[in-house]
C-alpha cells in the first residue's frame, strides 16, 4: 500500500494519508496538487474503501479521466491487488454527476424520463424568444439586455444566490430601474424550459441540491459514498458549495484541493471566499498548504510571492522552489515605446530562446484578452513563425452537430420546444415566423398537450404551415423520431442520422466533412441507454473539433503557444511572454468597478508569472496609437499595470524595448532614443502615484 506514497514529499504524504473529518489542501501553482489528488484516491481504494463509495469532482471531465487512470497506474505500479477496482471510482464534472443523479431520481423530482439538456447557446436562444414574446424590449422604445446578458445576470443570481436585484445593478446598473421586466422575462424562461422539458446548466446543480435534501433520494445519495474529493475548489460557486454541505452533512470526509491564489472565474459565479471560507462552512476542517514548486527557478517565484504579498488577503501558500532548477534568467520587465515596439521585443527574445535551444512549443505569449494579440500575429507570419492559439470552435458549436443533436432530443422528448425550432429551420424556405406557427400548431407549450405521441399525431397540420418544397424532407426527420419495437438505440440514431443528412446537405457548404461529423456523433450512440443522453454528454462536455474545423494543416515541426491567461492556467511552458501589462489591459477595465474585480484581476496575473519554468519576460508598452496602421502619431501615455509594484520590479531585471518596431505606415513620425527615455521618466511619474 505504501507504494503509492512513493516520491511524495512531507506535506503531501500527509494530505494523501489523512483520516478522519474535512480536509482542505491548499496547493499553490507547481506544487504537485494533481499528484497528491491521485495519490489520495489510490490511498483510498488500497486502504479498502469501495472504489464505487468514492465520488471525485473536477471541473473538467478530462481531468477526472486523467486523475482515475493516474489511480489505477498507481496501484498497478504497487502490484495492489485492487488496482483492476480503481476502475469503478465515481468521477467527474458537478454538472456531469448531477445529471446521472437526475437520471435515476427524475420521477422523485418531477422530471420526465427523456427530459434534456440544453447548452448555454441554446438556453439564450430560449431566453431571447421569451423576450420578445413578451414585448418587453420594445414596450417603452428604450434599450433593454439582450439575450446573453440576460442569461449571464440569471445563472449569476442562481449560481451565488444572490438576489436578482443586485446582481444586475451589480452587473448591469444601466438596466437596474427594468428590474420588474428582467424579472417577468426569468420567471418567462423557467415555465418555457419546463413546458419545453429541458434543463440547463444551472438547473441541474438546482436539482441535484434538491435531490439530496430531499427526504427519500437525499438519505440514499448521501449512505452511497464514503469520501468525497473536489479538485479546483477555488472555482466552486455558492450553489455547488450547497451541494457538498448537504452530501456531507452526516459524514464529513470531504477532501477539497485548491489555490485561493489562482480563483479567476468570478464572471461564472465563483468566489476565492468559499476555499477561503471552508472551516466555516466545514466546521473541524484540517488544513495542509503545499508550498515546494516543482515547476519554476526561485527567481521566478521571487516575483509571484512579491504579487502575492501586495494582495490584502489570502496567497497563502508561500513558493519555494523544491530543487535547483538549473539555468534561470532573472525575470525581465520590457519598457517598450509602443505595441509596435513591443511585438517586436517578443519575436526577437522568442527566436533568441529557440536559437539558445528552446523549441517554439516550449514557449507561449500569454495575454488578458484575445484581442490583444492582433498586431502580434501580423509580425509572426511576417517572421515566419508559425503559431497556435487557444481557442476557436469547439465540436458542439458547429451548427450540424448541434442540429443531430436536437432531433436526439426531439426522439426523446417530442415537446422539446428549443429543439423544434432549430430542426424546422434547417428547411429550405423556413424561417423563424414559419417555425413559430408549425410549433404553435403542435402544442407543446400547451400544459394540455399530453405525451410525445400525441404531439407527433399534430404532425400534419404543422406541416401545413411549412412551404411544399419542405415538407417531404421535414416528414422523414418526423417518421424517423419515435423508436421501432426492440429497436437499440444506435440503430435508431443511425436512421435519424439518415434522415436528416438530406437537410444538412442542402442547407450548408462542404456536405462531406459535416456527414463525417454526424457519423461521429452517432458512434457516440453505441452504449447509451436513451439518446437524450448522448445529447447531454455531448453539451457537458464536448469533444474537441474534427476535420473542417481544425484549419489548415501544417507542415511545421514546432509552434509558438498564443493563450490567453485563463486558458493558460494549469499549463507550463519554458518561456513564457507576458504582453500588454498596462493598466487597462491587465487589469481590465472591465473588472475596475469593485475590489473584488481587481483582486481577481491579481489573482490572474499571478497565473501568468507562475506559468514558466526557466523564463518569464513582462511587456509593458508605453503609449498606444489611437490609429495603430494610421499615418499619424496621435497616442495617449499608458500606465504600466499596477501589480508590477516596486517589489514586485525589485525582483526583475527592467529592459528597453528595441524601438526599431516595423513602420505602420508612411507618415508615421519616428521616436528616438531621447523620446523613449522621456517614456521612462513618464511611466516613472506615474508608477509614484499607486504607493
Amino acid at each position: 500500500m505504501f507504494d503509492v506514497l512513493d516520491g511524495l514529499n512531507p506535506e503531501q504524504r500527509t494530505a494523501a494519508t489523512f483520516e478522519g473529518g474535512p480536509l482542505r489542501v491548499l496547493a499553490g501553482p507547481g506544487t504537485g496538487k494533481t499528484t497528491t489528488l491521485t495519490a489520495r484516491v489510490a490511498w483510498l481504494v488500497a486502504s479498502g474503501v469501495p472504489p464505487d463509495r468514492v465520488l471525485l469532482l473536477t471541473f473538467t471531465r478530462r481531468a477526472a479521466r486523467q486523475m482515475l487512470a493516474r489511480t489505477q497506474s498507481l496501484l498497478a505500479a504497487g502490484r495492489s491487488p485492487v488496482a483492476a477496482a480503481a476502475g469503478r471510482v465515481r468521477g467527474g464534472t458537478f454538472h456531469a454527476v448531477a445529471h446521472q443523479v437526475l437520471r435515476r431520481h427524475a420521477h422523485r423530482l418531477g422530471l420526465p424520463e427523456g427530459f434534456g439538456v440544453v447548452d448555454q447557446a441554446d438556453a439564450a436562444d430560449l431566453l431571447d424568444l421569451v423576450r420578445t414574446d413578451l414585448g418587453v424590449a420594445t414596450a417603452d422604445r428604450r434599450r433593454f439586455p439582450r439575450k446573453a446578458t440576460l442569461l449571464e445576470t440569471y445563472s449569476r443570481a442562481v449560481n451565488t444566490g444572490r438576489p436578482l436585484s443586485e446582481v444586475l445593478a451589480e452587473s448591469v446598473p444601466w438596466a437596474a430601474d427594468r428590474l420588474d421586466d428582467v424579472v417577468e422575462v426569468c420567471k418567462g424562461y423557467v415555465a418555457r424550459k419546463k413546458a419545453a422539458a429541458v434543463l440547463d446548466f444551472d438547473d441541474l446543480l438546482l436539482y441535484w441540491r434538491a435531490a439530496v435534501l430531499d427526504d427519500v433520494a437525499g438519505p440514499r445519495l448521501r449512505r452511497g459514498l464514503d469520501h468525497v474529493l473536489v479538485d479546483e475548489y477555488q472555482d466552486v460557486n455558492a450553489l455547488q458549495v450547497d451541494i457538498l454541505a448537504a452530501l456531507r452533512a452526516e459524514d464529513h470526509r470531504l477532501t477539497v484541493v485548491g489555490d485561493d491564489a489562482q480563483a479567476v472565474y468570478g464572471f461564472r459565479g465563483a468566489d476565492a471566499r468559499h476555499i477561503l471560507d471552508v472551516p466555516v462552512v466545514f466546521p473541524g476542517a484540517t488544513t495542509i498548504v503545499l508550498e515546494r514548486n516543482y515547476r519554476s527557478g526561485q527567481p521566478i517565484l521571487d516575483v509571484a510571492n512579491a504579487v502575492a504579498d501586495d494582495a490584502p488577503e489570502g496567497f497563502t501558500a508561500v513558493l519555494r522552489a523544491a530543487a535547483a532548477a538549473g539555468v534561470v534568467a532573472p525575470p525581465a520587465l520590457w519598457r517598450c515605446r509602443d505595441e509596435d515596439d513591443q511585438v517586436v521585443a517578443v519575436c526577437e527574445q522568442v527566436l533568441a530562446h529557440r536559437e539558445e535551444g528552446i523549441a517554439l512549443k516550449e514557449q507561449a505569449v500569454l495575454m488578458r484578452a484575445a484581442q490583444h494579440t492582433a498586431a502580434l500575429e501580423l509580425e509572426l507570419s511576417a517572421r515566419r513563425i508559425p503559431y497556435v492559439k487557444y481557442g476557436g470552435l469547439r465540436f458542439l458549436e458547429a451548427a450540424h452537430v448541434k442540429d443531430l443533436l436536437a432531433v436526439f432530443r426531439l426522439a426523446d422528448n417530442a415537446r422539446d420546444e428549443l429543439a423544434w425550432f432549430r430542426v424546422l429551420q434547417l428547411l429550405p424556405g423556413v424561417g423563424p415566423a414559419t417555425s413559430r406557427r408549425a410549433v404553435s400548431v403542435l402544442g407543446v407549450r400547451d400544459d394540455a398537450a399530453g405525451p410525445e405521441g400525441e404531439v407527433l399525431l399534430r404532425w400534419p397540420l404543422a406541416a401545413a404551415e411549412l412551404a411544399a418544397s419542405a415538407r417531404p424532407l421535414a416528414d422523414a426527420v418526423v417518421a424517423a423520431l419515435p423508436r421501432l419495437p426492440h429497436e437499440a438505440p444506435p440503430a435508431h440514431a443511425q436512421r435519424l442520422r439518415a434522415a436528416l443528412a438530406p437537410m444538412v446537405t442542402q442547407a450548408y457548404p462542404d456536405p462531406a466533412a459535416r456527414l463525417a461529423d454526424l457519423d461521429a456523433v452517432v458512434a457516440a450512440v453505441a452504449h447509451a441507454p436513451r439518446l437524450s443522453d448522448v445529447a447531454a454528454d455531448h453539451v457537458l462536455e464536448p469533444p474537441v473539433s474534427t476535420g473542417d474545423l481544425a484549419g489548415h494543416p501544417s507542415v511545421d515541426e514546432d509552434w509558438l503557444v498564443l493563450s490567453t491567461l485563463h486558458s493558460a492556467k494549469g499549463l507550463e511552458w519554458d518561456v513564457v511572454h507576458l504582453i500588454h501589462a498596462s493598466d487597462g489591459n491587465m487589469p481590465s477595465d472591465m473588472a475596475l468597478t469593485s475590489p473584488s474585480g481587481v483582486e481577481e484581476e491579481r489573482r490572474l496575473f499571478y497565473v501568468g508569472v507562475t506559468r514558466p519554468r526557466r523564463a518569464l519576460h513582462v511587456y509593458v508598452p508605453q503609449r498606444y496609437h489611437h490609429h495603430q496602421r494610421g499615418r499619424d502619431d496621435l497616442h495617449s501615455w499608458s500606465q504600466p499595470s499596477r501589480f508590477l509594484s516596486e517589489g514586485v520590479r525589485a525582483r526583475m531585471v527592467e529592459r528597453l524595448g528595441p524601438a526599431t518596431g516595423p513602420a505602420a505606415g508612411p507618415g508615421r513620425v519616428d521616436v528616438d532614443r531621447a523620446a523613449v527615455d522621456a517614456a521612462n521618466r513618464v511611466a516613472a511619474q506615474l508608477d509614484a502615484l499607486w504607493r
